[in-house]
């Protein structure tokens, strides 16, 4: 109700102006503004709207507050245009004004979403026109090469992919950077490790083919602990790798484009749209974190190393109040290249991303390491006026046990075997429903119902969270018909993809459209609502908002079904029933792409 809530706010606005002149100069004399404090109804029984600053105003107007709340009425009730949206102002215990919107206004509202493919959803300029920035940088993922995603990149992927995916619709240009581990010492021990199992792989075309690269990768840290003569050779294989060495950079992008397909296959299932950039983008920029931090007098020598030392304040808790920019021996730390990417990314085109909000997701245990990487950014003067940083952090995945989610023999769960088993289950269910309703499908729609299902279980168990909390995983919860789960809403969508088969059409005529019944107006208050949950979560960047909001409108939806005849009612009430179907679709099948599920007609 976002474009109802302005219309009313700026009537309100004028109405306790109008009821206090005098105190309304003197406010904007002062750079200020009466505040009536607008806000949505806590209760429905309290209507549609509140204004709730009669109180707070009392002291500042030298009277009382419910003879404030009568001259705010007054004056609402001499303006034709707060009538034409609110049909009742009444004063509630001793100065609260209830407000309840015209049946009609409601109505037009219902009118205008249907015809929308945005349902009502503003770009960022039409209600917030005071934001200046229109590209974000979100990094997520971040997976390591020669290693596998795990349970623990599943957050981090799907998340970020969930805020990307409501931001870009809200209309910011959004860079989903994927920022790689790439770069260290390890590769030079995987380099020498593959110069002594594979050499022909460095001279040949399409020589190399590692079966299991995390088994590889065993190996050459199984050899590199136990061998002094491997660890002086990796050690100077690092060197070479640094200095550009030909062989070492052939041998370094093999191994980068194994993972690189490895982590495509997961990326594709998830549906998930990211660019590489990884940890080696930013070399070529970490002397120049090291010459701009010095030339603003923060690096200070200790023990040989250049180091920041953070404001223990800010820092409370933290372990370390240091951060080590340049080690004693000349090397870089990932801190370092964490301000070099950010540094890069809020400088403009063509020397950096031109961003104006970075927003990164991962865990909750780099919550220090990112605090201190922002002040620092704030002490060198790195973000632009208007610019925002923000870390987005989420708990951990756990079992059934309330620990750290993990194989029976104690090592942690693959991603993509995790999926797999989500699917595996999905298609057991599924054959088990259609041999109990006597059904028979093809095998294409059982594989495409049974992916379908089991990946949104899995997403949206994670995303219907509160991120910062941990989470235990259940694959029984998440694939239940019942419940706060991707199925349930997908059973919605299904419902009214079957009512639109019986008899829906495309092309109703809403030009008169009547609701009568309470369950009606339930339904219509709750779908006008979308709106505003996706600016909130653009702004608060917490996707199990709009999960709860999706749960809550399809539960609504059911109990409509359930009570209100839709396609046995009369032609007029079959109408506007069936338009609030078709909407509640819109808005389900919006919502759920926005959070990266897609959707189904028949399951």
């Amino acid at each position: 109700m976002l474009t109802l809530s302005k219309g009313l706010e700026i009537q309100v606005q004028n109405a306790l102006e109008k009821a206090f002149p005098e105190a309304a100069a003197q406010a904007l004399d002062s750079g200020s503004k009466l505040n009536p404090q607008l806000v949505r109804a806590s209760k429905p029984e309290f209507g549609d709207f509140q204004i709730n600053g009669a109180l707070q105003l009392s002291k500042q107007l030298k009277t009382a507050p419910r003879e404030i709340a009568e001259k705010i009425i007054q004056e609402l009730n001499r303006n034709e245009r707060f009538l034409t949206i609110c049909n009742s102002a009444v004063i509630a215990g001793p100065g609260f004004i209830n407000l309840t919107l015209q049946p009609e206004c409601l109505t037009s509202e219902i009118k205008t979403r249907v015809k929308d493919p945005r349902i009502g959803v503003p770009k960022r300029n039409f209600i917030d026109t005071h934001t200046k920035y229109s590209r974000v940088v979100v990094d997520f993922s971040s997976p390591n090469i020669a290693k596998e995603m795990h349970v623990g990149h599943l957050r981090s992927t799907i998340i970020g992919d969930s805020l990307a995916r409501i931001l870009e619709f809200r209309g910011y240009e959004v860079l989903r950077i994927n920022h790689i581990g790439d770069w260290g010492t390890q590769f030079g021990m995987l380099i020498t490790h593959l110069k002594t199992v594979a050499p022909e792989a460095l001279t040949k075309a399409n020589a190399l083919e590692l079966e299991n690269l995390v088994e590889f990768y065993k190996q050459a840290k199984q050899k590199f602990d136990s061998d002094e003569i491997f660890q002086k050779q990796s050690r100077e294989e690092v060197v070479r790798l640094q200095a550009g060495d030909s062989l070492s950079i052939k041998a370094w992008s093999l191994l980068c484009d194994q993972s690189r397909r490895e982590f495509q296959q997961i990326y594709n299932l998830l549906d998930i749209q990211i660019h590489e950039r990884g940890e080696s983008f930013y070399n070529k920029y970490l002397a120049n974190v090291i010459t701009e931090l010095t030339d603003a007098n923060l690096l200070i020598v200790d023990q040989g190393a250049k180091c920041i030392f953070l404001d223990e304040k800010k820092n409370k808790g933290s372990k370390k109040s240091v951060i080590i920019i340049q080690k004693s021996d000349g090397g870089f730390n990932y801190a370092t290249t964490d301000l070099a990417a950010l540094r890069y990314r809020f400088n403009q085109v063509p020397e950096g991303d031109g961003a104006s909000r970075i927003i990164y997701v991962t865990d909750a245990g780099q919550a220090n390491h990112f605090e201190g990487i922002f002040e620092i950014a704030k002490r060198a003067n790195w973000i632009p006026k208007g610019g925002r940083i923000e870390h987005v952090p989420f708990g951990l995945v756990q079992g059934p046990d309330g620990k750290k989610l993990k194989t029976r023999s104690g090592e942690t769960i693959r991603l993509r075997d995790l999926l797999d088993e989500a699917v595996n289950r999905a298609e057991v269910d599924l054959k088990l429903r259609l041999q109990k309703e006597g059904r028979e499908e093809s095998e294409e729609f059982i594989k495409n119902v049974s992916t379908t299902v089991g990946i949104a279980a899995v997403k949206y168990a994670d995303l219907s969270q509160n991120r910062i909390t941990n989470y235990q995983f259940s694959f029984d919860r998440m694939l239940a018909l019942q419940g706060n789960t991707a199925p349930y809403l997908l059973y919605a969508l299904v419902r009214i993809s079957g009512i639109a088969r019986r008899g829906g059409s495309d092309d109703l005529n809403i030009e008169n459209l009547e609701f009568n019944e309470p369950q009606e107006w339930e339904l219509i208050r709750e779908l006008l609502k979308f709106d505003e949950i996706i600016v909130e979560v653009e702004e608060e960047l917490l996707p199990n908002r709009l999960c709860t909001y999706l749960f809550e409108l399809s539960q609504i939806f059911n109990r409509f079904y359930e009570q209100v005849p839709i396609l046995k009612a009369d032609m007029q009430n079959r109408i506007s029933r069936l338009t609030l179907c078709r909407l509640t679709a819109k808005t389900l099948q919006l919502g759920m792409n926005l959070l990266g599920i897609p959707s189904l007609e028949r399951m």
